[in-house]
């Protein structure tokens, strides 16, 4: 008998484990025609509605500023020339449970010594999934006199919230990575970043 419960203590203790996923980063860029990108001073800036002073902005803000400097602007407060102005989001879906925690299994067998019935029970202890983080970085690089966009991109993945993602800063970070790898890009294009 104590053999028997073992393993049955084992599987218990699985049905409580619960896995994290990450999705690839799904990025789109566009340059115009001619555009001088990736030297000069640049300033950057939150897109209408977005608080410049919150603190999940200069989370934002300080990972593309790292990534323009890593690509040759010189990143400054203030005026300057051109100016990134960027947006995010970030939004949590509950994970819910798609079916009933408890199955309920049956069987009956017919033999030359007898019959037998039999019933198994199986309880799922793990809860719901966890929730889902849904990522977004838009960035737009414009003249800050105005006018048409130089270049404007848009990174975004989704990881659970159990990930190594559900922090904010490593979030932004990932989604600016993502986002400035091989810049400009080529101008239309969709991609995966892993």
């Amino acid at each position: 008998m104590k053999h028997f419960l073992l393993p049955l203590a084992a599987f218990a203790l699985l049905g409580g484990c619960a896995t994290n996923s990450v999705s690839p980063v799904e990025v789109t860029r566009f340059a115009a025609p001619q555009a001088v990108l990736g030297q000069g001073t640049i300033a950057v800036r939150p897109v209408p509605g977005i608080e410049a002073n919150s603190l999940e902005f200069s989370t934002y803000a300080g990972a593309v500023a790292a990534e323009l400097a890593r690509l040759g602007y010189t990143v400054v407060q203030g005026n300057a020339p051109q100016v990134a102005e960027i947006g995010y989001s970030r939004f949590v879906e509950q994970g819910v449970r798609d079916r009933s925690p408890v199955t309920v299994g049956g069987g009956a067998s017919t033999g030359t010594f007898g019959s037998g019935v039999g019933l198994g029970v199986g309880i799922d202890l793990s809860g719901p999934p966890p929730a889902r983080l849904d990522n977004e970085l838009r960035v737009l690089i414009r003249p800050a006199s105005g006018g048409t966009a130089l270049w404007e991109g848009r990174a975004r993945f989704s990881a659970t919230a159990n990930s190594d993602y559900s922090n904010t800063q490593a979030a932004a970070n990932r989604l600016a990575g993502a986002l400035f790898t091989g810049f400009p890009g080529e101008s239309g294009q969709t991609i995966e970043v892993r």
